[in-house]
């Protein structure tokens, strides 16, 4: 079966995502987890996850980000507070998270996730002989190169099919650097609705967005892979992750509602998604344009 997966900035939006057919809900806390829409109490955590157990969809939490001491040390308790709100899996990138699972002996399970990283199938079954339940691939990679990883592994794969990419993660709070040397005291604009551009090309607007974990830069565009649906799910590419980062709740939930009709129409036996295609031009925000980002160039195009 094909599982939608998807972010999830409140409780609210988790319910009104649940409600309108999404798999999986994304959620997490910003000191763990990487570019989330928002930052979640455990409170808020096990709130969710009622609510999605109550309709029969699963909670993974992101914990992929790079521990450093302050996290380690942090960590055991964020663990086994995760465990005991049932939470079905957590995403890891970094092995000593892995260690320390084993170490506390909690039978949490875990998808690998180490971002760019993440480009082979024996890499990925490296990981799964660990223990793994599955893996997310790097953003980078091309639809032919995910055809050739899938078709090495038993479980699928995690691919983004729609949101934004990020392109450059700084451990550094740039923004709120910048302001102060600066002298602006708006902090508002560190975290969203704030852009960079190169110098000789004014037109593509970078998003940028400031979190614990530092600075990250995104693509000019968000992907959309609603085109290819078909194509993904006879390759047997059926985990489909949508992050709704610089999207208004409303608009994000719509989105996903509109993914969802299309992935039952598609199972359903019609592989034709011209339809659901125009409808998303519609709800897509002007300010972000749409686009495939890596999926439908060649290997060798990729440097």
């Amino acid at each position: 079966m094909i599982n939608i997966i998807a972010t999830a900035a409140s409780t609210k939006q988790a319910e009104a995502l649940l409600k309108v057919g999404v798999d999986t809900l994304y959620i997490g806390d910003n000191r763990f987890g990487l570019r989330l829409p928002t930052s979640m109490s455990i409170e808020e955590i096990e709130e969710v996850v009622k609510l999605a157990h109550h309709f029969g969809k699963k909670v993974h939490v992101a914990v992929n980000g790079i521990m450093h001491n302050e996290h380690i040390e942090e960590l055991p308790k964020y663990l086994h507070d995760l465990h005991t709100a049932g939470i079905d899996a957590i995403t890891v990138g970094d092995p000593g998270v892995i260690m320390l699972l084993k170490e506390l002996n909690l039978e949490i399970p875990y998808i690998y996730d180490a971002h760019t990283l993440v480009t082979s199938a024996s890499q990925i079954q490296f990981w799964l002989k660990k223990g793994a339940i599955g893996a997310v691939v790097a953003r980078e990679l091309t639809f032919i190169e995910l055809k050739t990883i899938q078709e090495k592994l038993l479980k699928p794969i995690e691919v983004q099919v729609y949101g934004p990419t990020c392109i450059h993660h700084s451990k550094r709070s740039l923004l709120t650097n910048y302001y102060q040397f600066a002298d602006v005291h708006d902090k508002s604009s560190t975290v969203r609705g704030t852009n960079i551009s190169e110098q000789n090309d004014a037109e593509h607007q970078y998003s940028i967005y400031e979190d614990e974990n530092g600075t990250h830069i995104f693509s000019a565009e968000d992907i959309s892979l609603l085109p290819y649906f078909p194509q993904l799910y006879q390759a047997r590419i059926i985990n489909w992750k949508m992050d709704g980062l610089f999207l208004p709740e409303d608009t994000f939930t719509s989105i996903v509602q509109l993914f969802v009709q299309a992935k039952r129409e598609l199972l359903s036996g019609n592989a034709a998604m011209e339809e659901y295609v125009a409808q998303l031009e519609r709800l897509q925000p002007k300010e972000r344009a749409i686009g495939t980002g890596f999926f439908l160039k060649q290997p060798d195009e990729v440097q």
